[in-house]
């Protein structure tokens, strides 16, 4: 058994089961039981039902947190802008990489076909996809300026192409390397051209 947890206000206790309840939903899925919430958590069972009515609203709060920032933002901040931009966008796609499927795996255990409406229709989430586009603008940086394409534009294909090589069903179980993903945004498929070609 855990030890016991120090005793806590309710709304620091909620937001410390929300968290023991993210991460043994992804062991477990929506099997996972209050007890062994309250076993990781270090509280005897009762003490989750005087911060929630019912353990769906704990695992709907649990599910709402995987899709929050968490330390995403922290992550990219901590990407070296002193390296040249190939390995920026190598250090960039795996931090996304990790995140995409951390995501898609939950989902699966959880059996979500689609995020939850507040991913998208929140007005919170409209605020952090700005500030992951700005966040990614900063990863390209000056480098912006060899792009072909508008940065945005260049950014939203990484992102795309991430997310697609990320995933297991869209890839058709061929998941895409980091390295394959920013050699074919900066450099396509195509074999270079030889210079006796011309």
């Amino acid at each position: 058994m855990s030890p016991r947890a120090p005793a806590m206000a309710p709304d620091a206790r909620r937001e410390a089961l929300v968290d023991v309840t993210l991460r043994l939903m992804r062991e477990h899925g929506s099997n996972v039981t209050t007890k062994q919430i309250a076993e990781a958590a270090g509280v005897a069972e009762g003490t989750i039902f005087r911060v929630v009515d019912t353990k769906d609203e704990l695992l709907e709060a649990a599910v709402q947190r995987a899709f929050e920032p968490g330390d995403l933002v922290q992550r990219i901040e901590e990407i070296d802008a002193d390296l040249p931009l190939e390995q920026r966008l190598l250090s960039l796609v795996a931090i996304l990489q990790q995140r995409f499927r951390a995501t898609f795996s939950l989902m699966r255990k959880v059996g979500l076909v689609r995020p939850p409406d507040h991913v998208h229709d929140d007005p919170a989430a409209a605020q952090w996809r700005a500030r992951l586009r700005l966040l990614l603008h900063g990863v390209v940086g000056a480098d912006a300026d060899r792009l072909a394409c508008p940065v945005d534009e260049f950014v939203h294909t990484l992102r795309l192409l991430t997310f697609a090589g990320s995933h297991e069903h869209i890839a058709d179980g061929h998941l895409l390397s980091p390295e394959q993903i920013v050699s074919t945004v900066l450099h396509g498929l195509l074999r270079p051209v030889d210079q006796k070609d011309h």
